[in-house]
């Protein structure tokens, strides 16, 4: 089916052209980002919730029979979830707000199967407004996960009814909590139902223009943001902002996603041993944000309400070791250079070293007033006219030549590369190939245990 969507999409395309789908082509580095996007990248990390009757019967899939009866959270309270989140370092929080059992965590007026015929504050809870608002105290951006798959209402066997009432559903979360930063659009399940997918995003537009869709690749033209492929949360190949489907070219950058224990993404008693450490948590960042992409982290009340004591303190410590190991930028005692190459060493990411118009290849070089020892380096790239560095070295000036300790191809929004000690006095940024002129937010060096 998607396949089949993609192709009229690829011919509709041509056919705007008026020249056939060959001649109508389009090249990886004219395609950029929307403003959208790019804000979104720049949040780069964030949780996502999940809450629901599984939560209360030890289950990871429901199958839409649980009774409300069972939801009831005595100790709810989402200010408790947001203080761990942000000490995480997360910067938006999305909900799940109905998952593939179909129970619905706000009242909506589609279905009974909800908190209102939940004991939860006897009908008349929100959990979905109550932990917008307190992502929204504590600083967070918030959206929301509206599973299109649904266990429990019995007009999913008719598509055309379900999608009339998944679209009601849809409008509720988009019209009753503010400003969404992402919309989750999850491909799981199905049991041969098919979508009326251009209706859904049709329906969130209308309400919501900004917000992010992630999807997976498969759903290319009504996503903003694809799937890594994974649920391990790293990415594990050169990650180009650009995706090509069928011919087609979108801006479509990487969210990766994993739970905080391992394969669980609602909480389970008994289950701390299954948390991840700090250390694998660390690794996950470096190779998520650490190579261009947005880490989704998953995290899941218990069935009082709270996150476990031990996920606050693993969240807190996660916090507290990304900050630890990128606090200490080498760089910052550098000898002052032009202007231009200044832009990319201030720490600050609205400001970039641009390479000369038109340049294939380029230079960025950095002076130390004494020799520093460094194992790793941090590099952004300025994205709003396209990804443009195609293949860079790291370079230090050692012996009296320029030694590589470091090569790579994309950059993308945030590159993190470890290597073997190096000492020098003298370190550059040598862009090999570049398309278009090659600009860098951020070039910083540390060493890390």
């Amino acid at each position: 089916m998607w396949r089949s969507i993609l192709g009229k999409a690829a011919l509709a395309a041509a056919l705007a052209c008026g020249v056939s789908p060959l001649v109508c082509a389009q090249n990886f580095p004219d395609i950029r980002p929307t403003a959208q996007q790019t804000a979104w990248q720049d949040l780069e990390f964030g949780v996502i919730i999940h809450f629901g009757t599984n939560t209360f019967l030890n289950r990871e899939w429901g199958d839409g029979t649980a009774s409300p009866s069972v939801f009831n959270p005595k100790q709810f309270d989402p200010d408790q979830w947001m203080e761990a989140i942000k000490a995480s370092g997360a910067r938006y929080v999305v909900m799940v707000a109905k998952h593939h059992d179909g129970f619905c965590l706000w009242p909506t007026e589609q279905t009974n199967y909800s908190v209102k015929s939940s004991p939860w504050k006897d009908g008349k809870g929100d959990v979905v407004g109550e932990v917008a608002a307190a992502a929204r105290r504590h600083g967070l951006k918030f959206g929301v996960y509206l599973s299109p798959w649904d266990r429990h209402e019995p007009k999913y066997k008719d598509s055309a009814a379900y999608d009339e009432y998944y679209n009601a559903e849809l409008t509720e979360l988009a019209t009753r909590y503010g400003d969404l930063v992402e919309f989750w659009l999850d491909g799981a399940g199905s049991g041969g139902h098919v979508y009326n997918f251009p209706k859904i995003i049709e329906t969130l537009r209308t309400y919501q223009p900004n917000t992010i869709v992630f999807a997976d690749v498969g759903l290319f033209e009504y996503g903003d943001a694809r799937w890594v492929g994974n649920e391990a949360g790293k990415i594990d190949y050169e990650n180009w902002n650009v995706i090509d489907r069928h011919g087609y070219l979108r801006w479509r950058p990487v969210e990766a996603d994993t739970p905080l224990h391992k394969l669980h993404w609602f909480w389970h008693p008994n289950d701390t041993a299954s948390l991840k450490s700090v250390s694998e948590l660390v690794d996950i960042y470096e190779n998520t944000v650490g190579r261009g992409g947005q880490w989704m982290l998953g995290v899941a009340p218990d069935d009082r309400g709270l996150l476990p004591d031990a996920d606050v303190a693993r969240l807190k410590e996660l916090g507290a070791a990304i900050r630890a190991r990128y606090s200490d930028n080498l760089l910052r005692g550098h000898l002052f250079q032009d202007a231009n190459t200044e832009a990319a060493l201030d720490g600050d990411e609205a400001t970039f070293w641009s390479a000369p118009a038109g340049a294939a290849s380029s230079v960025m070089e950095v002076r130390m007033p004494r020799p520093i020892t460094f194992n790793s380096a941090m590099m952004m790239e300025w994205l709003n006219d396209g990804q443009a560095v195609q293949r860079y070295r790291i370079e230090a000036w050692v012996g009296g030549a320029w030694k590589t300790v470091d090569s790579g191809e994309a950059i993308g929004h945030k590159k993190i590369d470890h290597f073997a000690p190096v000492t020098a006095e003298r370190v550059r940024l040598h862009i090999l190939s570049s398309v278009g002129t090659a600009r860098i937010r951020e070039f910083q060096l540390f060493r890390l245990p």
